[in-house]
């Protein structure tokens, strides 16, 4: 089965299609998830929180990231994969930005990548595209930049703020990219945005006026119930479930349940006596 490519991609946008985007950051779950028909996959830096139990996303770094990456191409047979490029992996200067794009596409086997910032990301993305790598923008909250934001807080709420989200959106689709991700922003503000870009654009935490939508995979299948922002709704409750079945299989461990002999291993003719081995 053929990958989505980047044109499969726009032609969704073109036939308003919407697309269906989730992170995974291992090979069992980019199996499962392409399984379940996902048209693209993120190896988001947020594994740094989700996988890593940090703080932020600040600490991942391009050798993790291609790893990761690695795994999950594995596990995919139709979904387009994206990878994230980390913090300070494309900031410096564009020949900076292409040498490490170049990685985690020979390296990480991605398809495209995935840089956050508008404006002022645009050099690095055109040096990119134009060496023949699809990038993703990602403007309006962008994590890697939670201090100068001063936390995960929703961006463009006032009209001045607005602009500057559509003029991010704007550079970063004029530098290149296919595709941009608008993250933590109003919905009346992804509307405007998705509706003067020719790309398409997935939100998360964006309203429904996207042509697409990411989650992370293990917020929407509930692996921690703790999390709770207002963006995810949980399809599953995976925490539950899993905590009841590790429960259930150290009960039965302890009460001598399991293994039994269904679960255990016979010989093709038993011994009358065994030898020792040592």
């Amino acid at each position: 089965m053929a990958r989505l490519s980047v044109l499969d991609l726009q032609k969704l946008k073109t036939d308003n299609q919407p697309i269906v985007m989730v992170t995974a950051y291992d090979y069992t779950m980019a199996r499962l998830v392409d399984a379940g028909g996902v048209d693209m996959v993120l190896v988001g830096d947020s594994l740094g929180m989700v996988v890593q139990g940090r703080e932020d996303t600040l600490p991942v770094t391009l050798d993790e990231m291609i790893y990761h990456v690695r795994c999950v191409n594995r596990g995919l047979q139709r979904a387009h994969l994206v990878a994230d490029m980390p913090f300070m992996s494309y900031q410096l200067s564009p020949s900076q930005a292409l040498q490490n794009a170049g990685r985690l596409m020979q390296e990480g086997r991605a398809q495209s990548v995935k840089l956050e910032g508008g404006v002022r990301s645009a050099p690095a993305i055109r040096s990119i595209v134009e060496a023949g790598i699809p990038v993703v923008g990602h403007v309006g909250l962008t994590p890697q930049s939670v201090h100068a934001m001063g936390g995960f807080k929703v961006q463009g709420r006032t009209e001045e703020a607005a602009r500057q989200v559509l003029e991010d959106a704007q550079a970063v689709q004029d530098a290149g990219a296919f595709c941009v991700v608008l993250e933590g922003i109003p919905t009346p503000v992804a509307q405007m945005v998705s509706e003067a870009l020719h790309v398409p654009t997935i939100g998360i935490g964006a309203g429904p006026h996207c042509d697409g939508q990411v989650l992370v995979c293990n917020d929407l299948l509930g692996m921690d119930l703790s999390f709770k922002p207002k963006f995810v709704k949980r399809y599953a409750s995976l925490q539950t479930t899993i905590v009841d079945a590790v429960q259930r299989y150290g009960h039965e461990v302890r009460a001598g349940v399991f293994p039994d002999a269904a679960h255990a291993f016979s010989m093709r003719k038993a011994p009358t006596k065994l030898k020792k081995l040592y």
